[in-house]
């Protein structure tokens, strides 16, 4: 089966390209980084099992790139702290879910407080709820342990609801 290459880049680059603007955080960056991540798709075009959606496999791409970009943007590491300490912060607050959160919160302001997140906790978040990574990707894609990335996303979620919870004075 051959893949019409051109009209699937059409209907995935919206995709591909929020994933990268979401994870690099510059619309620069984000458009070099989709268009790299479909020259490797093209040049990796024999690998594509066609049975799996197209842009899946894309995004999986661009999501590798990015990360890759964000390693050399950072030296080598991506730093994401200890896995013991981010678990004992995380269990010392509450925890609730982040679906109805984003749901009831208007969205730019929650891609700002995402944006703002420190990047150890960014880059789980956007794999997880943009991307819709499991654990089990998460942790492949980082390097970290599937347990660290549970920590993170929590601690992660912590933040989120701590900056877009209503002031004192909003909810009077």
């Amino acid at each position: 089966m051959k893949v019409d290459f051109e009209a699937e880049y059409r209907s995935s680059y919206g995709r591909v390209f929020g994933l990268c603007l979401r994870l690099l955080g510059g619309t620069v960056l984000a458009e070099d980084a989709a268009q790299d991540a479909f020259v490797r798709a093209y040049r990796a075009l024999d690998r594509y099992d066609p049975a799996q959606p197209f842009a899946a496999w894309v995004v999986g791409i661009a999501r590798n790139h990015c990360i890759d970009l964000l390693r050399r943007r950072r030296h080598g590491e991506l730093r994401f702290g200890d896995e013991a300490a981010e678990l004992a912060a995380a269990e010392s607050e509450s925890t609730e879910g982040i679906d109805a959160l984003m749901i009831s919160e208007r969205g730019g302001r929650v891609r700002a407080a995402i944006a703002a997140l420190p990047e150890k906790y960014r880059l789980p978040i956007l794999l997880a709820y943009y991307d819709d990574a499991s654990y089990d990707e998460i942790a492949e894609a980082l390097g970290l342990s599937r347990n660290h990335v549970g920590v993170l996303l929590l601690r992660g979620k912590q933040a989120l609801r701590k900056t877009l919870a209503p002031s004192e004075e909003e909810s009077r």
